[in-house]
């Protein structure tokens, strides 16, 4: 696997891991959240959890007391698997979490984080402590958004794959029909002051989003008509802001939020660097191999794109990161074994092939598994979001599975 695409791995394994960590809620005061910083001895930690351990038995629920005890116990035989701790930190997450009716079940997460943990911590809490590792989940290059006419504006970011509404303004700018019993030379310039006002909030809320974000390395300004220059080039923006407003300016047919969509789309040759301007291209290459009469240079489906890989016929593979099932491998006492893809998977599953209760010996991430397959052949492995058009029908009308072949095969 080739570093590009260890790092792509590693980014969705951590944004799956986040995504289960902070919907998780305990019965009590019993999920612990460890943070350790590379400067931290393995050794002081240990002591630290051996303190904790001895401090939670005066805790009044027998069963949070056993519930607390216990994934300290699991913290700390995890912990001696490490010698000292990896270059950029590890946090561990480890509690007892409900499942169906009065049943709980122990998780462990063991989480590498992109980046570094600079101090230790330790808590014990009804959800995990996620906050440190949120901050890691924003991507650290984006894109400031402002569609504007005299009707409306919309004020977006783009960051990573995704665009995000921040905020949006109707205009209380009258139209310019004359208005019985005023004079047009009056009317024009009550026009003018509304509009001048209503540029100013545009203004005054761009700084308020945009003027402390660090990542922010440029803003887009689209919209129909001459608004949008007018906007710029008479200096509503802070000066701070307006040093990185991109030029020339984008048309757009609408100023909502289908306007942001139309200004990255419009913008796509100006911010090639940002994932989603790229994979909505491998996208569309898939979409336009796949409009051809004998369907192209494509494949879709699991089964399809499976075994065009086992064929090294797979050029770029593309999977939906909303993707959310296992594959696993099952064995039964009758000697039947097989792979099978579910959307949950417990130790036990009924075989397919003869009923009996059958054994499920690997059950791993989807996406992984078609990380290693992909791997095997030298294939180029894409993770779409969904926040686009096209990251949207990829799902939908795909499964979120399709490839972009090297060849074309039967």
């Amino acid at each position: 696997m080739s570093e590009t695409e260890s790092e792509l791995k590693a980014k969705y394994d951590f944004k799956k891991a986040m995504k289960e960590i902070m919907g998780m809620r305990g019965r009590g005061t019993e999920l612990i959240s460890v943070y350790i910083p590379e400067s931290r001895q393995i050794s002081d930690v240990m002591a630290y959890l051996r303190d904790e351990y001895s401090q939670s038995s005066n805790i009044k629920s027998k069963s949070t007391m056993k519930n607390v005890q216990g994934a300290i116990d699991s913290i700390m035989s995890r912990l001696k698997t490490y010698k000292s701790a990896p270059e950029k930190g590890v946090v561990i997450f480890c509690g007892e979490v409900p499942r169906a009716g009065d049943q709980t079940r122990m998780v462990q997460y063991v989480i590498h984080p992109p980046e570094a943990i600079t101090a230790f911590l330790y808590r014990c809490d009804s959800s995990f402590f996620t906050e440190p590792l949120e901050t890691m989940l924003v991507d650290k290059k984006s894109y400031g958004l402002i569609t504007i006419d005299r009707r409306e504006a919309t004020l977006g970011i783009l960051t990573g794959s995704r665009i995000i509404t921040l905020k949006h303004f109707d205009s209380l700018v009258p139209s310019k029909h004359h208005q019985g019993g005023q004079s047009s030379v009056r009317f024009e310039r009550l026009i003018e002051i509304a509009a001048h006002e209503f540029y100013k909030k545009v203004a005054d809320n761009a700084t308020d989003v945009f003027l402390n974000r660090t990542e922010l390395v440029g803003i887009l300004i689209g919209g129909p008509g001459a608004t949008k220059d007018f906007f710029i080039n008479e200096g509503y923006l802070h000066h701070e802001l307006q040093k990185k407003v991109i030029k020339p300016f984008f048309d757009t047919g609408y100023t909502d939020e289908a306007g942001l969509r139309e200004l990255v789309d419009a913008a796509a040759d100006t911010i090639q660097d940002i994932d989603l301007v790229e994979e909505k291209e491998f996208v569309q290459r898939f979409f336009r191999e796949i409009r051809k009469t004998d369907g192209g240079l494509s494949a879709y489906g699991e089964d399809m794109v499976r075994d065009a890989l086992n064929m090294g016929a797979v050029n770029t593979l593309l999977l939906s990161e909303n993707i959310d099932k296992r594959r696993i491998t099952v064995k039964c006492p009758q000697g039947h074994t097989y792979d099978a893809t579910v959307t949950e998977a417990d130790d036990k599953i009924q075989c397919k092939e003869c009923g009996s209760t059958a054994s499920v010996t690997r059950n791993e991430d989807l996406i992984d598994d078609f990380f290693m397959l992909a791997d095997a052949y030298n294939t180029e492995v894409k993770i779409i979001s969904a926040d686009s058009e096209e990251g949207q029908m990829l799902m939908t009308a795909f499964g979120g599975i399709a490839a972009i072949l090297r060849y074309r095969i039967q």
